[in-house]
C-alpha cells in the first residue's frame, strides 16, 4: 500500500535549518491499522503531512499504490489525492456555510460522482447524524462536527485515511465515542488507517504502533 524510503524534510533557513525528518524508511501493508505516537515537535504531523501529499520531501520518495507522490506533478497529485486519500484532522476543517450534508458532499461533487446525494446520505446516517444532515457546523457540537468530517474523509472510498489527532479537540467521553466510530467504519470498509495520536489508549487500538523520536522511527 505505502512505503517510505529514506525521507528527510527540514525547515528554517541557513543555520537555523532544522532537521525535522532524518531519513524515514517505513512500509506499511493494505489494511493495516497504524500509530504513529511520539512526543510534541518528534516529527509525526509533518510526516503524516508528507504521506498525505500535503507538503513535499526535502528528499526521498514516498510510494502510494506503485506511484511515488512527490513525483507527481501539482494537477496529478491533487487528482490522486481526491481519489486515494481521506484525512480527518483535529480542527474538523469543515466549510462553515455547507451543511453536514452538504461537507460530505463536496468531494463526491468534485469527483463527478453520479450517486453522491445516495452515498453522502448514507454516510450522514451512518455516523448517527441524519436528524443534523441540514445543519451548518456551527450549530453542531465538536463530537457532530468530527463525526462529519469521519463522513466526508471516508466518502470516496480512499484507499488510506490519515487522522491527525482526530480525538485532541474532544472532551474524553465524547472522543472515545468517536473514535470507535472511526475503527468501526474503517474495519467495515478495510481502509488503511494512519493515526497521529498522543493517546496510547487510542494508539492500542491499531494493529500496529510506530514511535518517532526526534525525527527517526524508534
Amino acid at each position: 500500500m505505502m512505503n517510505i524510503v529514506n525521507v528527510k524534510k527540514s525547515y528554517g533557513q541557513g543555520s537555523s535549518r532544522v532537521e525535522v525528518l532524518k531519513g524515514i524508511n517505513l512500509k506499511i501493508e493494505s489494511g493495516e491499522t497504524l500509530a504513529l505516537v511520539g512526543k510534541s515537535g518528534s516529527g509525526k504531523s509533518t510526516l503524516l503531512s508528507l504521506m498525505a501529499g500535503l507538503d513535499q520531501v526535502d528528499s526521498g520518495e514516498i510510494w502510494i499504490q506503485e506511484k511515488c507522490v512527490n513525483k507527481l506533478s501539482e494537477k496529478e497529485l491533487t487528482l490522486f489525492r481526491a481519489q486515494n486519500i481521506g484525512i480527518v484532522f483535529q480542527q474538523f476543517h469543515l466549510v462553515s456555510t455547507l451543511t453536514a450534508l452538504e461537507n460530505v458532499l463536496l468531494p463526491l461533487n468534485i469527483l463527478k460522482n453520479p450517486n453522491a446525494l445516495d452515498v453522502a446520505t448514507k454516510l450522514i446516517d451512518q455516523v448517527g447524524l441524519s436528524h443534523r444532515s441540514h445543519h451548518l457546523p456551527s450549530e453542531l457540537s465538536g463530537g457532530e462536527s468530527q463525526r462529519v468530517a469521519i463522513a466526508r474523509a471516508l466518502s470516496t472510498s480512499p484507499a488510506i485515511l490519515f487522522a491527525d489527532e482526530p480525538s485532541g479537540n474532544l472532551d474524553e467521553e465524547t472522543g472515545a465515542k468517536v473514535m470507535d466510530l472511526l475503527f468501526e467504519m474503517v474495519k467495515q470498509t478495510k481502509t488503511t488507517l494512519i493515526l497521529v495520536t498522543h493517546d496510547m489508549d487510542l494508539a492500542k487500538k491499531c494493529s500496529r504502533i510506530i514511535l518517532l523520536e526526534h525525527g527517526s522511527l524508534a
